[in-house]
């Protein structure tokens, strides 16, 4: 008929929940939280919260931006990785970041020391001529 209009066969757009993953990233060395930076930043899944440069630094960033995820080097200045995490996990508010540790040294007493500090994953950072680390991207780590 003229002049009406037929309906739109057209589904209603719908609004999934984000899949973003929030990332912090703790190092000491600038160049290495250089190119954690450029990770994050140019994927498509990740949002990068923030930054710390010493242990001190990381769990004030863990409290005030509670990120997904917070990739912590091992060995820094003011307080090291280990005490961090055991500080960020110890915090019942802070329950659902969770923390990767990473180190260069293949010590077995910092793999030790950050399990006991309650963190769940430990990643070597890439030294030139070793393995890569496994992706920050991980279901197992994002959930």
């Amino acid at each position: 008929m003229a002049g009406q209009r037929r309906p739109a066969n057209r589904a209603e757009p719908v609004t999934l929940p984000s899949t973003r993953v929030r990332v912090g990233i703790a190092d000491d060395q600038a160049m290495i939280r250089d190119g954690f930076r450029l990770q994050v930043q140019h994927s498509g899944d990740l949002d990068l919260v923030g930054v710390a440069s010493n242990g001190e630094q990381a769990v004030s960033l863990a409290r005030e931006q509670r990120p997904d995820v917070l990739l912590m080097d091992v060995r820094m200045p003011v307080l090291d990785g280990i005490e961090a995490t055991r500080r960020i996990t110890a915090d019942p508010d802070l329950g659902s970041v969770r923390v990767i540790v990473l180190t260069t040294f293949d010590l077995d007493e910092y793999v030790y020391g950050a399990l006991r500090a309650g963190k769940r994953i430990s990643a070597q950072r890439h030294n030139p001529g070793g393995p890569a680390p496994p992706s920050t991207r991980s279901p197992t780590v994002a959930r």
